[in-house]
């Protein structure tokens, strides 16, 4: 047997697992690592997250990245060169950091990397007769194997488009097996560039559990306030919309499209919510001479009716508690409006579930890679067909 394999099946058969999740999100802050250690699987899971860090991007990697981020049409070579650049790039930051964390790579027994989405095309949004779902993400885990003597595991989402799935989001499976809890009813909800959440009932019914995208969390408001304010990556402590007031017309105008009609669960990104859109939406509410802090106080505003909306179809009425996760949770102005837009919301962060908040989505790609290394199919139930049941990841080994 290949000395490679052996070392993977020794992995799967040890008790303690070490596994380093990475995701980079639409938003592109820096590569998210967290150090986790598994032991069991399934519901039995338990996870120690060791360290935790963002590996902040530069402004020219991030340019690259937004050169074939999210069009239609690209360079061809341009994506060949990033999918090959990023997983050497990535693999950089895990050395740094390992090397921060005094953890020898001989330690560390597998990486889950999520990559760096570059277009998602749900057949809902793409709309072409006889073509299936479809994701890309980029980040070769050959060379992040290579480079770190680390079997990886990569591009998780296509064994979901495979088994019927959208490709996303895949948080149910995370929240599933981390933080389900009998006799409270939860909602893991993170607002990264596209808001999504996962709904836990408190009876444990498998059938019910379900993770759907929302529409736009940071992703609009980050796109406008880099067109209108080039120094700026994001509308730090909501700075700009404070100045700003919502624009009504605008408002409805921005929900007025047959996504937030469409059932759970479903997918999106800034293929459709991008500036074109605000554009468009500014025309139809003759809206276009807005002062920016008002557009800005619109999109913030936008983002929170799209989440408030959604949990209240979901709940119908039902008590439940809110654990918030991702970027949009330093928002003050966003969290603002769902309380004002959900009378009563107590909105508390994944920290008291044991998993810091700006982890999360790091720390769900290493329960993937846990899952799909010593975890049995999970059945979540008859007719169940929003969450596919299977094993994601591809492994990529080191020699």
């Amino acid at each position: 047997m290949n000395d490679s394999l052996k070392h993977l099946f020794s992995i799967a058969n040890k008790e303690k697992r070490t596994i380093i999740g990475l995701m980079s999100g639409t938003s592109l802050d820096g590569l998210d690592i967290a150090l986790c250690e598994f032991t069991g699987h399934g519901t039995q899971t338990q996870l120690t997250l060791r360290e935790f860090t963002t590996m902040p991007y530069d402004t020219t990697f991030k340019q690259e990245v937004k050169a074939i981020f999210s069009k239609r049409q690209v360079d061809l070579e341009k994506v060949c060169l990033m999918n090959a650049y990023i997983g050497s790039f990535h693999a950089e930051l895990i050395n740094q950091c390992l090397q921060q964390w005094g953890v020898n790579a001989v330690d560390v027994d597998i990486i889950a990397s999520h990559g760096q989405t570059i277009y998602h095309a749900p057949a809902s949004l793409h709309g072409i007769e006889g073509m299936p779902n479809a994701t890309l993400q980029i980040g070769d885990g050959d060379h992040i194997a290579v480079k770190t003597g680390i079997i990886t595991l990569s591009d998780f989402r296509q064994k979901h488009i495979a088994a019927g799935g959208e490709g996303a989001p895949l948080a149910v499976y995370g929240d599933y097996l981390l933080f389900s809890e009998k006799g409270q009813n939860r909602i893991m909800l993170n607002i990264g560039g596209i808001a999504n959440f996962t709904f836990l009932p408190g009876d444990l019914d498998t059938t019910r559990i379900f993770s759907t995208d929302v529409g736009p969390g940071n992703t609009l408001m980050d796109a406008y306030v880099q067109s209108r304010f080039p120094s700026k990556f994001f509308d730090a402590d909501s700075e700009i919309a404070k100045k700003g007031t919502y624009n009504h017309k605008l408002l409805n105008a921005l929900l007025d499209h047959p996504f937030f009609e469409q059932g759970f669960p479903k997918t999106t990104g800034p293929e459709l919510f991008n500036l074109a859109y605000l554009e468009q939406a500014q025309h139809k509410a003759e809206a276009t001479q807005l002062s920016p802090e008002d557009v800005m106080a619109t999109l913030n505003r936008f983002s929170a009716a799209g989440i408030s909306d959604a949990l209240s179809r979901t709940l119908k009425g039902e008590k439940f508690e809110v654990f918030m996760s991702g970027g949009g949770m330093h928002n003050p102005l966003l969290i603002q409006n769902l309380q004002e837009l959900i009378p009563g919301l107590s909105v508390r962060d994944t920290a008291e579930l044991g998993v810091s908040p700006d982890a999360k989505e790091a720390v769900l790609f290493a329960t993937l890679a846990n899952e799909c290394l010593v975890g049995k199919r999970i059945d979540f139930g008859p007719g169940q067909t929003r969450v596919p049941s299977v094993h994601m990841g591809k492994i990529s080994l080191p020699e």
